[in-house]
């Protein structure tokens, strides 16, 4: 949702063969699956489970352990439950919600909007030869992940009384917060070292 042709065009821009899908026969052909979106978190679910992609997705990714990178909506679908606009179930393979930012004292503007430094907690993967970033953010409400997990947080962003996972890998499975799509020439390199990483994996 939203955001899809600009991604398919970060990652053309590095000689990538890209294709536009909602086939579950392509997600299957694929070398690695990138899930890119923006908007509300129940419109993004209902899409896919319409479209019958869910269960493919947790086949390939899962069970085949093919390569994945959620991108903002894309992140947020990996939580066991997304509380925006009510209770809804994400695809539950990484423990943690999806919450609401907290204005705070501060009175921070919603949606959290524009360009953030970006705290890097773990260095390589997806920040290999990348120091104190600066992304693009677009979201109103982020992954909380849960405390038994906070081994896959890899980067963090700070707005007021928010600590917003940034990104978090876990095995092959790889997402960000933020647009690397909109964030110049390091969010290119970011999504670089995604390739270069599963690229490495696969050798």
């Amino acid at each position: 949702m939203g955001n899809v042709q600009s991604v398919a065009n970060a990652f053309s821009l590095l000689g990538e063969q890209v294709k536009i899908s909602n086939d579950p026969l392509d997600l299957k052909e694929a070398n690695a699956i990138v899930l890119p979106g923006v908007g509300a978190f129940s419109d993004g679910m209902k899409n896919l489970e319409k479209r019958k992609l869910r269960q493919v997705l947790e086949e390939e990714v899962l069970d085949k352990k093919k390569p994945y990178l959620g991108i903002c909506l894309g992140m947020q679908f990996l939580a066991e439950k997304s509380y925006e606009a009510g209770e809804y179930d994400g695809f539950g393979w990484i423990k943690g919600n999806v919450i609401r930012l907290n204005t705070g004292k501060e009175n921070l503007k919603i949606p959290h909007m524009g360009w953030n430094d970006t705290d890097i907690l773990k260095n390589g993967g997806l920040f290999k030869e990348i120091e104190s970033p600066t992304f693009y953010y677009l979201h109103s409400y982020f992954f909380d992940v849960d405390q038994s997990e906070k081994n896959v947080i890899t980067s963090v962003c700070r707005y007021g009384e928010n600590n917003i996972t940034a990104t978090l890998q876990k095995d092959n499975i790889y997402a960000v917060q933020f647009h690397p799509e909109k964030s110049q020439l390091t969010g290119i390199k970011l999504l670089k070292n995604f390739l270069d990483d599963i690229k490495n994996a696969q050798t």
